[in-house]
């Protein structure tokens, strides 16, 4: 696993080993940065599930400004921290060792991007995603990675699904901030 682009391309970054982890291809994550890549600079960015924190890292990479990392294993966080600081990230980011919903529930921080790409078949998309359209800004967007079976409604809380990408048995949700 690598940075595709920008000030970090090219960087190696460590991911955690086992059953229970999915990193994105690099095929999913180039064509989640095609999509928002003019949102990128100088964007309060959010990686909720952030696993090794590869998302988050490219969008820093891109030119966002803040980067948040969010997950409640400890392994995660140390592998998060360690990719930062192979990036030279450590800077601009936070690394949060938090349940998500703990994290959204206490947080005073507003986000432009959030990246979200949970344990499959747990319905905490579901759970998180309206909680999480409180601390968007507006025109802000979120981008869900998820399994192809499952179907998220066309709005929720304060989102608006925008678009919808399959890569074989991955599905890319995003949505946009509405400004109600």
């Amino acid at each position: 696993m690598r940075v595709i682009t920008g000030s970090a391309r090219g960087r190696r970054l460590r991911t955690l080993e086992g059953m229970d982890v999915r990193p994105t291809t690099d095929k999913v994550k180039e064509a989640m940065f095609s999509a928002i890549q003019f949102q990128l600079p100088g964007a309060q960015v959010l990686d909720l599930f952030a696993g090794s924190g590869q998302l988050g890292i490219e969008a820093l990479s891109r030119g966002a400004a803040h980067g948040v990392f969010v997950d409640q294993s400890s392994r995660s966080i140390a592998v998060v921290r360690e990719n930062l600081e192979t990036t030279g990230f450590t800077d601009v980011s936070a690394v949060v060792l938090k349940s998500q919903m703990d994290f959204l529930r206490t947080t005073d921080q507003r986000f432009d991007i959030a990246f979200l790409d949970p344990p499959y078949g747990k319905g905490i998309l579901e759970e998180t995603l309206p909680v999480l359209s409180e601390y968007m800004n507006p025109g802000g967007i979120v981008i869900c990675e998820m399994e192809t079976e499952l179907n998220l409604p066309e709005k929720i809380g304060h989102l608006d699904l925008k678009k919808t990408y399959k890569y074989g048995k991955i599905k890319v949700v995003m949505y946009s901030v509405n400004n109600s």
